[in-house]
């Protein structure tokens, strides 16, 4: 298995990058941090996941370990398969994600496409015991001001999904929330 990997970043696609390593070409599908985050021609390593399948042999490439060891457990998901629970990484953090199933928010992880309320009812029922190895205290006051922000977006005029995005972007030591609607507007504009 390949579980790791350092190149140079060759070339972007939509949902991967191509990472040149010793001459070969890799394409390592990312999370949107990743891809939003590199640049051509940059030296990149990355934790990576190596799915076989009949048809395919697929590699999920992380920053992380952490991020690494939640798409791990969000593939042991009965129904749950690596584009979707990369789908799912793509949310927000790893600290809001992983809040939000130790808290039993099944309506965050419906965001995603692919992920009905069956799914995520299910991520939650099978991962809340394990995901208290992470520190979750912080989801509840900080998923309360992401909403209120969210909804002034979408009151603005703005889909939630691109509303989403940019506050993705945010820098996150910017935590009042007339400042993250600002920052979210100069990103939306």
């Amino acid at each position: 298995m390949i579980a790791h990997l350092t190149g140079t970043v060759f070339a972007k696609r939509d949902h991967s990058i191509i990472l040149s390593v010793g001459g070969v070409g890799y394409k390592v599908y990312c999370t949107q941090t990743v891809l939003d985050t590199t640049d051509l021609g940059e030296e990149l390593g990355l934790f990576t996941h190596h799915v076989i399948r009949e048809d395919a042999l697929d590699l999920y490439g992380f920053f992380t370990e952490d991020e690494y060891d939640v798409f791990i457990l969000l593939i042991g998901v009965n129904g749950i398969g690596p584009r979707s629970a990369l789908g799912i990484l793509n949310l927000e953090s790893i600290e809001k994600l992983l809040g939000a199933i130790a808290h039993g928010d099944v309506g965050y992880l419906t965001k995603v496409s692919g992920v009905g309320k069956k799914s995520a009812e299910k991520i939650v029922l099978e991962l809340k015991d394990k995901v208290k190895n992470f520190d979750t205290a912080t989801f509840t006051s900080s998923r309360r001001e992401e909403e209120d922000v969210l909804e002034a977006l979408r009151t603005l005029g703005y889909r939630s999904d691109e509303a989403r995005e940019a506050l993705r972007k945010i820098p996150s030591d910017i935590t009042e929330q007339g400042e993250l609607i600002k920052e979210a507007l100069k990103l939306l504009s």
